[in-house]
């Protein structure tokens, strides 16, 4: 994936960055053992706050770096790495609290370590400094059902980037090499946002595809490298850049176990990049950013689908925040 300099970057799926590993190198797992897990280490600091120095602490750093809370505050401040767990930690930790809808105590307690180390997609949560889980931009607002008011949680990148008017029907390809088992899950993702959507898709040759689907291992050219099983799933980009990238380590499946990665339900996800959505801090959404083993997430909920029609209509009446 090659990136130029264009209002694009500021809503690339990832940050603009090269990370060191989040821990050291795991051991190849025995025949029939499940992998380790990428971010398995961030268990191990349940408990840690702030005054505390802990072995693993410059990996978490890395973690949260790699998704947009640390950045600045290293970029401004010029901090070295250590496993000091030192006011900025803090800070992004809160902020990943509350991005989470967690209690924002700045503690790596249970609920948060543990939500940490479930896989997820490579899309940063704040890009350039944009918190885009939680940003003043009109996209979180209440709506009347029945009796009661719903919150309405999803959410656009930064200049609430879309496909031009008029292009309704896409077209998608995937890679020489794709393995076989991935063609038919990620159509039926497709499939399921033409069904909630206006969009209409196709597959073509990856050479003129509108979107790339392609499956790649470690650093794969485009400074964004795959860090293992369990770890970044896939990341993408959103319109108009067509670019579906899937960590070719994780477990895949059609019909996965308990340790294993269902290709359906993360493809659903990240086809929401492609056309325009961001993450979303609603659980049950399929814009929420994490996703764990075994788990099957393959229905758009309501909030998703109401984002992908209020993207691509007229502006909506002024909402009310919360």
């Amino acid at each position: 994936m090659s990136l130029k300099a264009s209002p694009l970057l500021s809503c690339v799926c990832l940050l603009i960055v090269l990370f060191p590993s989040y821990a050291e190198p795991p051991t190849a797992p025995a025949a029939g053992e499940k992998p380790p897990s990428t971010f398995e280490f961030i268990k191990r600091l349940q408990g840690c706050r702030k005054g505390d120095n802990a072995e693993g602490l410059k990996h978490l750093k890395n973690y949260l770096k790699r998704f947009g809370y640390l950045e600045d505050f290293f970029t401004i401040n010029g901090e070295e790495e250590n496993d000091g767990f030192d006011d900025f930690l803090e800070s992004a930790v809160k902020t990943y609290q509350t991005n989470h809808r967690l209690k924002a105590t700045g503690v790596l307690d249970a609920e948060t370590v543990s939500l940490m180390a479930t896989p997820r997609c490579g899309v940063a949560d704040i890009v350039n400094g944009q918190n885009l889980m939680q940003r003043p931009s009109g996209i979180i607002r209440r709506r009347r059902l029945g009796s009661f008011h719903a919150v309405s949680r999803y959410v656009f990148f930064d200049g609430q980037l879309r496909w031009p008017d008029g292009l309704s029907h896409l077209t998608y390809g995937f890679a020489p090499g794709t393995p076989p088992q991935f063609i038919p899950q990620v159509a039926m993702a497709f499939a399921e946002w033409a069904d909630k959507s206006h969009f209409s898709f196709s597959e073509t040759d990856y050479a003129t595809a509108d979107l790339k689907i392609a499956l790649f291992v470690g650093d794969h050219g485009d400074g964004y490298p795959f860090d293992g099983p369990f770890g970044v799933l896939a990341h993408a980009k959103a319109p108009t850049g067509g670019l579906f990238h899937i960590d070719a380590d994780e477990p895949w499946s059609a019909d996965p176990l308990p340790d294993q990665m269902d290709i359906q339900s993360v493809a659903l996800h990240e086809i929401g990049h492609l056309l325009g959505l961001a993450h979303s801090n609603l659980r049950e959404s399929v814009m929420w950013p994490s996703i764990n083993a075994g788990v099957k997430s393959r229905v758009l909920h309501e909030d998703d689908v109401e984002g992908i029609t209020t993207l691509y209509s007229e502006p909506a009446e002024s909402p009310v925040f919360l």
